[in-house]
Order: C-alpha cells, then structure tokens, then sequence
C-alpha cells in the first residue's frame, strides 16, 4: 500500500486513472486534490478489499485487473453481483450515504491494483463539485441497474440465454473470468458452462 505521490510508478498510474471512466472528464485541479488523497493497493486473487458488512469503506478505481461484488449468506454461500475491470470503480456510496453497513463485500478476482481513498474524503470531494457528484451518482446508479437487470435475467433465461447474454453485453470479460466464476454469475454449474462452451454458445 503506497501514496500515489511516493508511488515508483506514480507517472504511469496518474495517466491510468485519467483514462479512468469516473475520473477523465476531472479538471487538472481535480487529478491533483485526488492524487495527494490516493493509496495504490495492488491485491492478489482472492483478496477482499472490502468485507460484506462493514461501515469503514473505500472508493476504489481499478487500474488493472478484475474485480466482483459478492454477496453472502450465514452459511458461506456466495452470490456474485457484478464485476468490474481497469477504467471502472468500485463503491459502497450508497451505504455509506444511507448510513448502512456495507451490503456486499468487494474481492480480486484477478491480480489486481487500484486506487482507493476513504468514501468521507470522497464525499466531501464530490460535494465541493456538483457536477461531478451528479456524474458519479449517474454511474452508481447505472450499477444498480446493471445488478437488479442481471438478477432478473438469472430468473428469465435459460442457461444458453444467460451465456449469450453475458458474451454480448461482456465479450472482453469471456476469456479474462477464471470459468468456476463466470459459471457462479450465471447460476450455473462449471460442467454446464463447459459444455455450453464446446457447442459454440460461449
């Protein structure tokens, strides 16, 4: 865990986040007030960055690799929501607005790096700036979205429909989602998804 200002890499990263879909339309004030604010993290698979849970939480943008949004029942059983890859976020704003515990946890799915600050600094940052605060509530929004589409999609399609849906809406994330995990999003058993793979559905 490093500052971005003291990162070794600090120069390669900056031009990362500015490419970043959260953060490429920030001003060159707004990339410096972030950088003196920012840890780089770089997370092994499998690591949790934030546990299901929780009222300490982070804003996150993924520089590189792959992350998911889990959630868990008493007995261990896991549900994926989401994943998300480099040039996205990851948050619990919402939670953290409603003063709830975090209602999912955050983990690697990949080896991966980001960048995270506290959600009060980044609350406080998006408060000072209006227009930038209504881009980012957009974007959490259209995540909500995407989770409660996806959720409905697990009870309205078959297997192939889900496959071909994922491949489309997702074709850069086929090959890159360790395959126990992808079939874990789609409500299916790996043996399926396999099978589904050699009949040319995936």
């Amino acid at each position: 865990m490093t500052a971005l200002a003291s990162h070794p890499e600090r120069n390669v990263i900056r031009l990362q986040l500015q490419r970043n879909e959260v953060l490429k339309d920030l001003d060159a004030e707004c990339h410096a007030w972030l950088e003196t604010h920012l840890v780089i993290v770089d997370g092994s698979k499998g690591d949790f960055l934030l546990h299901q849970g929780v009222r300490e939480m982070e804003q996150y943008f993924i520089i590189d690799g792959i992350l998911k949004r889990v959630v868990s029942n008493q007995d261990g059983k896991e549900m994926i929501l989401r994943f998300a890859e480099e040039r996205d976020m990851e948050t619990s704003y919402a939670a953290w607005r409603l003063g709830t515990p975090t209602p999912y946890g955050i983990v690697c799915v990949t080896k991966a790096r980001v960048a995270r600050l506290p959600l009060k600094e980044w609350a406080a940052f998006l408060d000072s700036r209006p227009k930038v605060k209504q881009a980012f509530e957009y974007c959490v929004m259209r995540v909500m979205s995407d989770i409660m589409a996806h959720t409905i999609t697990l009870h309205l399609l078959d297997a192939p429909g889900r496959v071909h849906r994922f491949v489309r809406k997702h074709p850069e994330l086929v090959d890159r989602i360790p395959q126990k995990q992808l079939a874990s999003y789609l409500n299916l058993s790996p043996e399926t998804l396999s099978r589904l793979r050699q009949q040319g559905k995936i």
